[in-house]
């Protein structure tokens, strides 16, 4: 049984392991104040251009969401985020959780626009409604689809007119950044954004996100916030190494490169049996469109999720390739389709 369930069934890149293992016996600073979580965030600043920034390591990509959320929201504030929104669907209204609302919008490719945040605006109008503070968007968002540098600045310029907060959760942002549709820098969406974060978890790392927060009325107190929410690792020089190796050579955009060749691959053999598919994305993440019968036959060798209901003959199911992932696998998959 081979798993296109996620892009973090496997361990870690054997550099990170490696380092991992040589600086295990050493004794260091904790709570990332450590010389590898120190030079990780130089280097990103470095990375991302930008030196008027601040930088936290997280374990994961929820309790990133959840605490940074909570700390840049005040008590009757909400949050505004499509309806296929990881923070709306995925994460067990943990954002709720922390008392703040998040109001859906319904959108098309999985993409807020700036007339989707007016509408939300619109509908909330006075102090007998939570007031809408915070737009989260993902790239890629939840269904592959990636934002343009055109419609993020749009979303960028309206939510300064209207002193919104801008949060892009990043936990595939190596994908959407090495897409072929890409026009998006990491200087741009330090620029663009208040906060966003880039995802380790799901690109080679074994677990941590580096959030990086642009605005600077959001950095106060901040390791506060992480102390407070259990977001404050005693070992953070976990966290910093992994991040120090995946950007010290790049190694974080070749992996999340792989993960979309890989992906393009499918694609391309898929749409070639004369397959559809429910969205177009030249990202890691890829829904194919396929008879119910076939989905139960690949289901007898493979692993993956059945997304959504086409209509009673046919389903989506969706399909992540990773960091890891072997193109002997993906042949494979094509052939078994093929032979079914």
């Amino acid at each position: 049984m081979y798993s296109f369930k996620n892009d973090y069934s496997e361990g870690a890149h054997p550099k990170i392991l490696n380092v991992l293992i040589q600086s295990n016996l050493e004794q260091t600073e904790g709570y990332g104040e450590d010389i590898y979580s120190i030079k990780a965030i130089e280097l990103l600043k470095q990375k991302i251009g930008c030196s008027n920034i601040d930088i936290h390591f997280l374990s994961g990509g929820t309790q990133t969401n959840l605490t940074a959320i909570s700390a840049f929201l005040r008590p009757h504030e909400a949050a505004i985020a499509a309806n296929t929104g990881h923070i709306l669907v995925h994460e067990t209204g943990a954002i709720e959780a922390t008392g703040h609302k998040v109001i859906s919008v319904e959108v098309s490719y999985g993409k807020l626009k700036a007339s989707d945040i007016k509408a939300a605006l619109d509908a909330h109008t006075d102090e007998h409604m939570v007031k809408p503070k915070l737009v989260y968007i993902s790239n890629p968002t939840e269904i592959g689809s990636i934002y343009k540098k055109a419609e993020l600045e749009q979303i960028s310029n309206f939510c300064r007119e209207n002193n919104l907060i801008l949060f892009i959760d990043g936990a595939r942002l190596g994908s959407a950044l090495c897409s072929s549709e890409n026009d998006l820098q990491l200087s741009d969406i330090a620029r663009l954004a208040d906060a966003f974060y880039i995802g380790g978890t799901k690109n080679g790392a074994l677990l941590g996100e580096a959030l990086v927060i642009c605005k600077d009325s959001l950095k106060e107190d901040f390791r506060f916030h992480l102390k407070q929410k259990g977001a404050l690792l005693a070992k953070g020089k976990i966290l910093g190494i992994q991040f120090l190796e995946l950007f010290k050579d790049d190694l974080y955009f070749q992996l999340a490169g792989h993960a979309n060749k890989m992906a393009e691959l499918l694609s391309t053999n898929i749409s070639a049996l004369g397959y559809k598919f429910m969205i177009n994305s030249s990202t890691n993440q890829i829904f194919p469109i396929f008879p119910n019968q076939i989905i139960k036959k690949l289901e007898t060798k493979y692993s993956f999720h059945v997304w959504s209901k086409i209509d009673a003959d046919n389903s989506s199911i969706r399909l992540v390739t990773s960091w890891a992932t072997k193109q002997e696998a993906v042949e494979a998959f094509i052939e078994d389709l093929k032979n079914i």
